[in-house]
Formats: structure tokens, sequence, C-alpha cells
């Protein structure tokens, strides 16, 4: 599982960053990573908002508290919690809710996406990127992961914000592809077990999703 989560972190880099980017983060700010698994975003996201900010890194998984604490030990502003996104119930309100890979797997992921919600402060804000498995290509046939609960959540991702209360600000999809050896074709790999060879590969796009919680009145 660590293999694939470095993996994954190394190929769909660039929504992360693009999507941090974005929402102009940095020091001080409060943030909670929903579906944090290994921390590797919670450590991403620490390195922002430095010392003076703080990052709950959330999973429903307990022995993923274990993982984000080794991956966070230089990082104190960092604080790991057993909890599942349909109960998300945090200290302090925050100014950033963020998820990646996670509604796909959950139950109702409109409940999760309330619950960030909620977690915001007023103008706070909750991004999240969610995969559209089968637009994703091997050798030019769709891809498939039936482990999934919702394996196209992200085609239905900016209608769930809206519905979640948020006020759309942006939304976009980001597909990595390659050929031949690569991160790309080790990604494939490890998640579906098939070695791609030399075959074209287009990984599922990637739809980030950045909402922003409306003042009252």
């Amino acid at each position: 599982m660590a293999e694939l989560k470095g993996l994954r972190d190394d190929v769909y880099r660039r929504p992360l960053a693009t999507a941090l980017k974005r929402l102009a983060i940095g020091p001080g700010w409060r943030c909670v990573d929903v579906g944090a698994g290994g921390g590797d975003v919670s450590v991403a996201l620490a390195e922002v908002v430095g010392h003076t900010g703080r990052v709950y890194s959330v999973d429903s998984d307990p022995l993923a508290r274990d993982e984000v604490a080794r991956a966070a030990a230089a990082h104190s502003q960092v604080i790991a919690i057993t909890q599942a996104g349909e109960d998300l119930v945090l200290p302090e309100p925050v100014d950033l809710a963020f998820c990646r890979f996670l509604l796909l797997h959950v139950f109702d992921p409109a409940v999760v996406l309330r619950r960030m919600a909620d977690a915001v402060k007023p103008d706070g804000w909750v991004v999240a990127q969610e995969p559209i498995t089968s637009a994703g290509r091997i050798d030019g046939s769709p891809m498939q992961m039936p482990d999934a609960r919702h394996p196209d959540i992200g085609a239905f991702l900016p209608a769930l914000a809206r519905d979640a209360g948020l006020e759309l600000v942006d939304a976009w999809a980001e597909a990595p592809a390659g050929v031949g050896p690569g991160a790309v074709a080790s990604y494939l790999e490890t998640l579906t077990g098939v070695d791609p060879g030399n075959d074209s590969i287009v990984l599922p796009p990637l739809v980030t999703v950045v909402g922003r919680r409306r003042s009252p009145g």
C-alpha cells in the first residue's frame, strides 16, 4: 500500500500543486486532510503552513495513525485522528478541507463533502480530487476499478460540491499519460497487477473541484 501511495503521489503530483497554488495557501493556515492514508498530502500541507499552522490528518483506518506519525515525524503541527469522513468533527474550524482518492471508496460521497464543508470557516475552502476511472485507457481499452464503490465519482464532483452548499470557484481535470517504463507504468502495474509493457497508457483523469463556503448573509 505504501508503494502504491508513493507512486500515486508521484504521477498525480501536479494536480495537487496546482490546487494549492490556486488557493495561495500559506503560513498559519489550519487544514484537514480527509482520508489521509500514509500522510503524504498531510506532510505537503504541513510544509506550506509552517509551525504556526496546523494539519489534521484524518483516516478511518487506525493503522494510518502510525503511518502518519512516521511520515510527519519532523512536523509537530500534524495531528493524526482516526475518524471516518462521514463522521468528520474537528476541534476547530479550518481554512481548508482536502480529500483525494477518497470519495470513490466511501459509502456516501455527498455526506462526506457536506461534512468537509461544515468543517471549514466561512469563506474557507474545500478541495476534492477524484478520478473518472473508466476514462483511463490501456492500449485504447477502458480501465476498470472493481473494488471502488464509485469508480467514476469525478464526473459528478462539481454537482456534489454545489449540492454541499459550496460556491464552485474552479474545476478541471488532468490525466497523466505515458508509454514504456516509468512512473505511470509502475503505478498502473502496482494498481492492477498487470504489466502494461510498451502499451500506451492514459491514467484516469483526476477531477479537481475548488469550492468555497459562503459567508452567512
